[in-house]
């Protein structure tokens, strides 16, 4: 698998990845390499976001039930205020 741009490149700084870091990471590449096929197809980024948290909290009900993903719903907001899903920030 190539890509030519990934939109969940891992930070530089970071040490080693454990072996399901290492899974997520090749997942994020998977994932990077569909989405950017799909907007040389045309399609709009919005549209593949609002597609993809769709499919990723359908999946977590299922594996984990209403209410575990409702808990970790819940945590999104400071996550992200945290900057947890900042693609820009850099970690020291």
């Amino acid at each position: 698998m190539s890509t030519t741009k990934s939109l969940f490149s891992a930070s530089s700084g970071q040490g080693p990845f454990d072996r399901s870091q290492a899974e997520r990471q090749l997942a994020l590449e998977y994932l990077a390499e569909a989405w950017n096929s799909a907007e040389e197809d045309g399609l709009e980024s919005a549209s593949l976001a609002h597609a993809s948290l769709f499919a990723a909290l359908a999946t977590f009900v299922r594996m984990h039930g209403d209410e575990a993903t409702a808990d970790l719903v819940a945590q999104l907001p400071d996550r992200i205020r945290n900057g947890e899903y900042n693609l820009e920030r850099i970690l020291q």
